[in-house]
């Protein structure tokens, strides 16, 4: 923080903190009930006709402010963003002690929902993905199981992945957008289980409804992340978490188009672009 706006409290000049990147409009109804992530006036960092954060400041509101322990760096602050997509998830679907769960798609997204699912107490986490390189790296920050996406058949997906857990996941959390993977989580999950969507695929698609139906399964939307912020602050805090080894190219501010050329090529993990100079 260089500089404190009108009604500022709770943080001072100097303190480091981490964006939540959306203001909604704090008035309409799904604000007012505590679900202001469904805010359908949300002003929300690069997403047109928002700006997005490549400046060296920024203005941004205190109550989506987070104050940074001294020991958690500016690059785990910038990770809480995508981090508290999978705790918001994680909450979502109910991840609790003991619980199987299954995580479809072992991008970053995929990749930190696995890591919540893990600090949430799951007993046992599979991943599933396209590329075995995401898998491999999938087991080294935490994945019990990681099941290569070779096959559009859902059915035998599951196969797959009931074999690799030893049983059907209690939940399933669809963070790749694909229908394939979809159908998969739907035929695995077990009966009475939930099955949680992150991801954004196409927008309509067909998915085993009789299957669903017979199984009482419950099908949840997770969007983003609502009162969240603090809860993976903590986690990366405490340690139970680390976003750190997700970083794989680190880019300066004047480097932005090589940073998003690596991104674009689907270059490592997490691409870190910093503003500091020198």
């Amino acid at each position: 923080m260089i500089k404190l706006g009108p009604g500022v409290t709770k943080l001072k000049v100097g303190d480091r903190v981490a964006m939540e990147p959306g203001i909604p409009c704090r008035r309409c109804e799904v604000c007012t009930t505590g679900k202001y992530n469904l805010c359908q006036d949300v002003v929300f960092f690069a997403t047109p006709p928002g700006n997005g954060t490549l400046t060296r400041v920024i203005s941004h509101d205190e109550d989506f402010c987070f104050k940074l322990p001294d020991h958690v760096s500016h690059e785990e602050g910038a990770l809480l963003e995508p981090l508290n997509v999978g705790v918001h998830a994680c909450k979502r679907a109910g991840v609790t002690v003991g619980k199987k769960v299954l995580v479809s798609g072992a991008g970053p997204i995929g990749l930190l929902t696995m890591m919540s699912a893990r600090a949430y107490g799951a007993s046992a986490v599979a991943i599933t993905d396209i590329s075995q390189m995401r898998l491999d790296f999938a087991k080294e920050v935490g994945a019990d199981h990681a099941v290569l996406a070779d096959t559009p058949d859902g059915r035998e997906m599951a196969d797959k992945i009931i074999s690799a857990l030893g049983g059907q996941p209690d939940i399933s959390i669809e963070c790749s957008g694909a229908e394939s993977a979809v159908r998969m989580a739907i035929f695995a999950t077990k009966p009475g289980g939930v099955f949680t969507v992150i991801g954004h695929g196409k927008p309509d698609i067909s998915i085993p409804m009789v299957n669903t139906v017979a199984k009482e399964l419950d099908i949840r939307g997770s969007f983003r992340y609502c009162n969240d912020y603090q809860s993976g602050l903590d986690l990366v805090a405490s340690g139970r978490v680390d976003v750190k080894k997700l970083i794989t190219h680190r880019y300066t501010l004047e480097q932005t188009e090589d940073a998003y050329k690596t991104a674009s090529a689907g270059e490592g993990i997490k691409v870190m672009i910093s503003s500091a100079r020198g």
